[in-house]
């Protein structure tokens, strides 16, 4: 006990020097829940995607549209279970800051096989029955303070002209990472305007989600689909969903590489910053340490104070980062534009991470000046003037 207490009184002994190091440790660690909540927020897309689906696109790219005939083709592939669609909308509402998905899908088997989409049976059957009807995401829902029976109006770019949905669902993920913020619609009712008006887009779809049996048969599928097509005027590319998301993020990939790696730096930051005033405190002490050996003190009492002393500082420093890195995370989402990053929450293990680096680091922080201080002899020590 009284050991404990020595440990805290010089801790407290500069107070000045001991504040700036809590501080600049409570700034590392808060820069380093901030990137790694940026690197998880982007990669939040692959890590959502399902082993069992097959994302089959146009061959050159995926701005192409598919011919809507491919979909009982691809549905006859032994192997594969359920087959839906979906075509990328666009659109503008209220103005073009407000960003989130608005997907055309096929309503009657889009949500077999997107089961983490959970929409209420009653609501799924209102959406099914009406043309212009839309299901929307949970979050959109409560961001624009939208409800059942809603209109909203949206101005088309892709599919020109004025477009008015009526939110007749709105669905909850089933999992932190499903994106709450999508706006879902009937293709057929897509269809119908683009026949109307004569369209080159009549009987095109954006592309073309396999559901498949066994997920360890997702490449032999993605061949025999893509064979269905070759050598036709819109040759496919068929992958895993996983792969198909990767694909979106590898042009961002490098600069996300490097936020990762810079994230793992700033714990050598913080142990800099910490040894640097560990050292520093061990130092003014030495002759303090050397009067302590002369009455008894061994030096794993040595080691004790110093390694105390500075996982105190790491602990306080690491507790007011985490503590900060919640509301800040936060603000920082609230002041992007909407719709960047429908999943962007602090994960379990960044907090882990966090944790143990600053348990770790005020351990190996103390290591040099404990091991300089315990093997000085007494003699030296007393004649030590710092």
């Amino acid at each position: 006990m009284e050991l404990l207490k020595l440990i805290w009184r010089n801790t407290l002994r500069h107070k000045l020097r001991s504040l700036l190091t809590a501080v600049g440790i409570a700034v590392a660690v808060l820069a380093f829940m901030l990137l790694r909540t940026v690197v998880t927020a982007w990669n939040a897309g692959v890590e959502a995607s399902a082993a069992n689906r097959l994302i089959t696109r146009h061959a050159v790219s995926f701005v192409f549209p598919l011919p809507y005939a491919y979909r009982d083709r691809i549905a006859r592939v032994p192997g594969v279970e359920r087959v839906t669609f979906a075509v990328w909308f666009s659109g503008v509402y209220i103005d073009k800051n407000q960003f989130f998905a608005r997907l055309a899908v096929d309503s009657n088997s889009f949500f077999d096989v997107y089961p983490e989409f959970l929409v209420p049976p009653d609501q799924l059957a209102a959406f099914k029955r009406e043309r212009n009807a839309c299901i929307i995401g949970s979050e959109i829902a409560q961001r624009y303070n939208l409800k059942i029976g809603d209109v909203m109006p949206l101005e088309g770019d892709i599919f020109p002209g004025r477009w008015e949905f009526v939110v007749r669902g709105i669905y909850r993920p089933r999992d932190k990472t499903t994106d709450p913020t999508s706006m879902l619609f009937h293709w057929q009712y897509l269809e119908e305007q683009a026949r109307k008006e004569k369209s080159s887009r009549e009987g095109q779809v954006g592309w073309y989600v396999s559901r498949i049996t066994n997920p360890d048969e997702a490449g032999a599928l993605s061949a025999s689909i893509d064979a269905l097509f070759a050598n036709s005027r819109a040759e496919t590319k068929t992958e895993t969903e996983r792969a198909f998301q990767q694909s979106f993020l590898s042009s961002m990939g490098s600069v996300m590489t490097a936020m990762d790696v810079m994230s793992f730096v700033i714990i050598g930051i913080i142990l800099l910053v910490l040894a640097n005033t560990m050292i520093m405190a061990a130092r003014e002490r030495t002759h303090e340490y050397a009067v302590l050996k002369t009455l008894g003190f061994t030096a794993r009492h040595i080691f004790v104070l110093i390694t105390g002393e500075s996982l105190i500082l790491s602990v306080i420093g690491s507790a007011i980062g985490l503590t900060v890195a919640f509301p800040a995370v936060e603000g920082f989402q609230n002041a992007l534009p909407k719709g960047w990053f429908p999943i962007f929450y602090i994960e379990p293990r960044t907090i882990v991470f966090g944790t143990i680096a600053g348990v770790a680091v005020g351990l190996i922080a103390a290591l040099i000046p404990a091991r300089r201080a315990m093997s000085i002899r007494i003699v030296e020590g007393l004649r030590y003037i710092g």
